[in-house]
């Protein structure tokens, strides 16, 4: 697989989920099932080891596991894939780069350690060493709101100048002058799934979805529309609001982390045997919930409800 560029990284992400047995085993068989529907989707590329995929509770087999279905099922059809080698150790996360650039994905996402805050200088130190061990595998720089070291616009400069292997970031919606100052980056901006819309109108290149969890196809047709309807687009970004707000925000609002509300949306969508479990000790939604929230999907997403 050809290794992807600042300019060519974009478009729509899907996350691959654990399908979970009842004693918190990975399921095989069910996992390929879904892996198969992502890499023959028409979405942009698949991805696995984000939050939502819970790298954290994975061991090293499962972690080989996991990348060698994705790999092997993306290589087969041509469909680009990316690997988290996300670890709050450092050390453990470079030996996952090792092994994930084996594989020959179009880019390896890697957090930065987690335990203690870097320093700029530190930030530039870990990453100079994750790309030379990548090479020549980009990387994406994750940067989720609940990271103890926050990369900064001006941090950011430093890190595409410094360690050009670094083609794009995974992060939080911004403000308007955020994206003002990031658009003279050579890096690929990536903002989350439901604030897709609003964001491409700003500079963003793409999103690591949490739509895609809701429908694979639907994520990518919404995707089509942006570019070539941008009005419209923004109005179904108006109503993933609303279902966001009556369905997920209050899941949220309990303490249910990522992986729980994107396997809930997948639920929602029913496009994979993913289920709503997830890995202790942490807690997933309830069926109940599932059920309530396709009723209003269907009403308010037709659009995004296909495939």
């Amino acid at each position: 697989m050809m290794a992807l560029t600042a300019g060519e990284l974009r478009g729509v992400w899907g996350t691959l989920l654990l399908p979970l047995e009842p004693d918190d085993a990975i399921d095989p068989g069910r996992l390929r099932t879904e892996v198969d529907y992502l890499a023959g989707s028409d979405l942009h590329g698949v991805y696995a080891h984000g939050t939502a995929g819970e790298f954290h509770t994975l061991t090293d087999d499962e972690y080989d596991q996991v990348n060698d279905i994705l790999a092997e099922a993306c290589t087969a059809v041509g469909k680009p894939f990316q690997l988290g080698a996300s670890h709050p150790l450092a050390h453990a996360s470079l030996e996952r780069v090792r092994r994930a650039r084996d594989l020959g994905p179009a880019a390896i996402q890697v957090i930065l350690p987690d335990w203690i805050p870097l320093s700029g200088a530190e930030v530039l130190r870990f990453l100079d060493r994750v790309a030379k061990v990548a090479a020549p595998v980009p990387l994406v720089l994750y940067s989720p709101q609940h990271a103890k070291t926050q990369v900064s616009p001006d941090l950011l400069a430093r890190i595409v100048a410094e360690v050009p292997a670094v083609i794009g970031i995974k992060t939080l919606d911004r403000d308007d002058a955020w994206f003002a100052r990031m658009r003279a980056l050579d890096c690929a901006l990536f903002v989350p799934g439901h604030r897709l819309a609003s964001g491409v109108a700003r500079g963003a290149s793409g999103s690591y979805s949490n739509i895609a969890a809701l429908s694979p196809y639907g994520a990518a047709a919404w995707w089509r529309q942006i570019e070539t309807d941008p009005d419209g687009a923004t109005d179904v970004e108006r109503r993933i609001a609303e279902f966001f707000a009556a369905h997920v925000a209050p899941l949220a609002a309990r303490g249910l982390g990522d992986p729980a509300l994107d396997k809930f949306l997948a639920a929602v969508g029913g496009w994979a045997d993913v289920g709503t479990q997830v890995r202790w000790p942490w807690a997933g939604a309830e069926e109940a919930a599932v059920a309530r929230a396709r009723v209003d999907a269907r009403a308010l997403l037709p659009e995004v409800l296909i495939g």
